[in-house]
């Protein structure tokens, strides 16, 4: 039997939604590692069948360290997402990675690794499966001063 405890602890490590957590660990016999997996599979799937919506709405991102700095668009289907704290958790994230890393372009940040261990692309896809929504990085620049420069 599947304790309230194991589907706790699977869905603060996940993300994942109550009724998903227990039914992967009831598909797995309560074996964490593979309830893992599973939902991962199936947070990649969930991203796959969002692909071709459009993602219109969104925020974008300023962040300076020392004399580099980095603005980002992060798109997603609604406005109301955007406003949602996983998503500004997200383009934190992001942003913070595209500052450290200064990625040549587009393609390049996606298939960087990040400090968790996934790509970015992967990141990205495991959120639009947290969150629900087609989400997408849209753009970025990184850009740098000198000490006696200012942004802007």
């Amino acid at each position: 039997a599947i304790t309230a405890q194991q589907v706790k602890e699977l869905r603060q490590k996940t993300g994942a939604g109550m009724m998903d957590c227990k039914k992967a660990l009831t598909e797995t016999d309560g074996d964490m590692d593979k309830a893992i997996d599973l939902l991962r599979e199936k947070g990649i799937a969930k991203a796959a069948k969002k692909a071709d919506r459009i993602a219109a709405e969104g925020s974008t991102l300023i962040k300076t360290d020392g004399n580099k700095g980095v603005i980002l668009e992060v798109n997603s289907e609604t406005d109301f997402v955007a406003k949602n704290e996983g998503f500004k958790e997200l383009l934190n994230t992001l942003a913070d990675h595209l500052l450290a890393n200064a990625p040549a372009d587009l393609e390049e940040a996606m298939g960087q690794k990040m400090e968790n261990g996934s790509t970015v692309e992967e990141y990205i896809t495991s959120n639009v499966a947290k969150i629900g929504e087609k989400i997408t990085l849209r753009r970025f620049a990184v850009i740098s001063k000198e000490d006696s420069e200012a942004f802007g």
